[in-house]
């Protein structure tokens, strides 16, 4: 998101996150910003009234998108708590608010992927990690929040940046490292038969894509509300392994694995976002398909001495 803001020429940017000892200041190289603050310092300085920073629009996109987290607790203070602060704070001062919720929140799809609001007291969510985001997408209905916020629910994204997640980054960069030491694909055997191995789907949606319907309700301030973000077309695994083989070159070799126990009753078969909604709201931002975003990610990121944006 730095990065496309820096683009249209904005750098009087606040950083805020935990880059702890992982990898992820790699991401902050070559980008223009103000300033950096740890998540609990932002905080303290937050609710002290000490913030110095005071910025017209607050994008909020941090939380623990561990999607096998099981500390509950530490999910409600992380990813509902700090949430709803940021977003009573943004709003007090008339400052433009966007939230990362998730495709998660939509449980094991029997009520669809379809986000109006009135379904949404009635999602069950399969996760604790999705519980957590869906907490804060009921609290913004019932305050009425959702008049002056904009809440995403993210569907599959993959793409630069994401190599410091460790198990949580995408198929296609764990695919793209199969493929370069072993020459094969793993993907987990399907335990539902409507679906054949490899054949679960996913709505795959590239993160440049996300990114320019971010920046899109930036510039539409008129527009608030909780959206889908998804191509609005559900792939299977398989295909995301042959585009993968497809953008390096190689011939495509697939192995289907077991699941992990702790998995299989918690597992999604199908996601595809609706998005009639975004498309309604006036927001025209292309979505890339998955074969030309697999080969974009490969070709000019992931094969490059330099990956990041």
């Amino acid at each position: 998101m730095v990065w496309r803001l820096n683009q249209a020429g904005i750098d009087d940017i606040l950083i805020v996150d935990n880059l702890n000892t992982s990898e992820k200041w790699r991401n902050l190289l070559g980008l223009r910003y103000t300033d950096y603050l740890h998540k609990d310092t932002f905080m303290a300085q937050l609710k002290a009234g000490e913030l110095d920073f005071q910025p017209d629009a607050l994008v909020h996109l941090g939380a623990c998108s561990v999607t096998t987290e099981a500390d509950a607790d530490y999910l409600m203070e992380n990813n509902f708590h700090y949430t709803k602060t940021l977003a009573e704070w943004a709003t007090a001062r008339g400052g433009r608010f966007l939230y990362a919720s998730s495709g998660q929140t939509y449980g094991d799809g029997d009520l669809g992927f379809a986000d109006d609001d009135a379904l949404v007291p009635m999602l069950r969510p399969i996760t604790r990690y999705g519980y957590s985001k869906h907490l804060f997408d009921l609290h913004a209905l019932r305050t009425r929040l959702t008049e002056e916020i904009v809440g995403i629910k993210f569907f599959n994204v993959f793409g630069p940046n994401e190599y410091h997640k460790d198990d949580m980054r995408s198929v296609v960069h764990k695919a793209f490292q199969q493929v370069q030491s072993e020459g094969v694909i793993r993907l987990f055997k399907s335990y539902h038969k409507d679906y054949a191995d490899g054949g679960q789907t996913r709505d795959f949606v590239y993160v440049k894509d996300c990114i320019e319907v971010l920046f899109w309700f930036l510039q539409h301030p008129e527009e608030n509300g909780i959206f889908n973000i998804g191509t609005g077309d559900a792939r299977p695994w398989n295909a995301l392994a042959n585009a993968v083989f497809a953008a390096m070159g190689r011939e495509p070799r697939i192995e289907y694995i077991e699941m992990p126990e702790r998995l299989q009753g918690n597992y999604q078969y199908h996601t595809q976002a609706t998005i009639a909604k975004l498309r309604n709201a006036g927001c025209d931002v292309p979505f890339r398909s998955l074969e030309e975003a697999v080969t974009d990610y490969v070709q000019n990121h992931l094969a490059t001495p330099q990956p990041y944006l």
